[in-house]
């Protein structure tokens, strides 16, 4: 009996995901298990594995195409099976449309019709060919103008470069000195709100060093005991920034909140934001209630959270802007000494961590030495904050830094 593959819905808000990758082919054998392809909301990126064993029969869209929630996307099921009940034919009047769409029940499934390459065609440098052959053709670097069709009017259609591949005759094209690569679904998403968030709100960072050999020694501490029990936790340099982050907020609850237009909400837990580097884009999760959670806690719910973002599992509700209180973004790793971090609205500030460096400083005694520093960006929306509980507010957090006890 054949399994119909449905796009899952990823959250109350999203109605549409973009088909990235097909990792299976249609007429090969797949597993329960094996990832079937990629798609992307307007959050994160996640991987559909196969629900049952069998063949993939049919698949109804290709790589880039933007898919209705719970819509027909493929079906798996024995060899020689019809799925032909999962689709309907486009009816005449919609047969110019990209999709059509049936209900069944209660799922909404769409489709794209069926068409001929030789029915539709793109003219590039004085050569018609069809968008498929043309796709084809710089795929594999076959120069497509040296080509002669055998479609319609001269038109190249893709079996008169399948048939120039095969020969081995024809020269590579000229290698171009750009390439043009299409935003992602998730990048659209980040230049939007990063935009956005620039033009609606009045930003203003101030930077400030703290002392932070303490954090260093608790850092040593740690991986001391790692050394001498292998069941000690891993804590970071960053978890302990993110403790002294979340004890500053508490004594400073104004810099906890949303500043709405007409009114600013303030929390009374601490959800903080992660600004976790992808290699889909950045992702901002939020950590529910992190002010009720000791170091260690602390610790492997970041981590549980940066690796949800990293795999493509993470809840996309975690990752909307009003789902945190405030966020905290590390460059510190990269050798950034001073940075201008962007607030994720509607937050009211986020606090951005640079790299540490050794400056002078008097040690006391007449004695001078170096000593390290690691730097501190906090942005703030003034419209919501003025510059002198914000400058206080990151006093606190450079004390809570140089005052830190494991």
């Amino acid at each position: 009996m054949a399994t119909v593959i449905i796009m899952p819905k990823q959250g109350q808000s999203v109605e549409t995901c973009i088909i990235t990758k097909w990792f299976r082919k249609k007429g090969e054998k797949v597993s329960t298990g094996d990832i079937l392809f990629s798609y992307e909301t307007d959050k994160a990126a996640f991987d559909l594995e196969a629900p049952a064993d069998g063949i993939l029969l049919e698949t109804y869209y290709a790589e880039g195409a933007e898919v209705p929630v719970l819509s027909n996307v493929a079906v798996i099921g024995n060899e020689g099976e019809s799925a032909g009940t999962f689709i309907q034919p486009p009816e005449k009047e919609e047969e110019k449309k990209a999709e059509t769409t049936q209900k069944t029940g209660n799922h909404l499934i769409t489709s794209p019709p069926v068409m001929n390459e030789n029915v539709t065609n793109v003219t590039f440098s004085g050569v018609r060919i069809s968008p498929r052959a043309k796709n084809f053709a710089e795929k594999n670097g076959i120069d497509f103008t040296k080509l002669r069709g055998s479609g319609p009017n001269g038109r190249i259609i893709c079996s008169d470069v399948e048939q120039a591949l095969s020969e081995g005759i024809i020269t590579t094209a000229k290698v171009p000195d750009y390439t043009d690569q299409p935003l992602t679904n998730i990048r659209k998403i980040i230049a939007k709100a990063m935009y956005s968030s620039l033009q609606n709100s009045a930003q203003l960072t101030h930077h400030m060093s703290a002392d932070v050999r303490k954090l260093l020694a608790a850092r040593t501490k740690v991986k001391a005991d790692i050394a001498a029990d292998k069941k000690s936790q891993d804590i970071t340099l960053n978890d302990m920034i993110c403790m002294c982050v979340i004890r500053a907020l508490k004594k400073f609850p104004a810099i906890n909140s949303h500043f709405l237009e007409d009114h600013v909400r303030t929390f009374n837990s601490v959800h903080l934001g992660l600004a976790v580097d992808t290699l889909r884009g950045l992702m901002v999760p939020a950590l529910k209630n992190a002010d009720g959670m000791d170091l260690a806690q602390l610790s492997r719910e970041l981590k549980a959270l940066a690796d949800s973002c990293r795999k493509g599992s993470i809840n996309p509700e975690l990752l909307k802007g009003d789902a945190a209180s405030f966020t905290v973004s590390n460059l510190g790793n990269y050798g950034v000494e001073m940075f201008t971090p962007v607030i994720n609205l509607p937050q009211a500030g986020i606090l951005g961590v640079c790299t540490i460096i050794s400056r002078p400083a008097d040690l006391g005694n007449n004695t001078f030495g170096f000593v390290p520093y690691i730097g501190l960006s906090l942005t703030y929306d003034h419209r919501a904050i003025d510059g002198g509980p914000a400058t206080l507010f990151l006093k606190e957090i450079k004390e809570q830094i140089e005052k830190f006890s494991y």
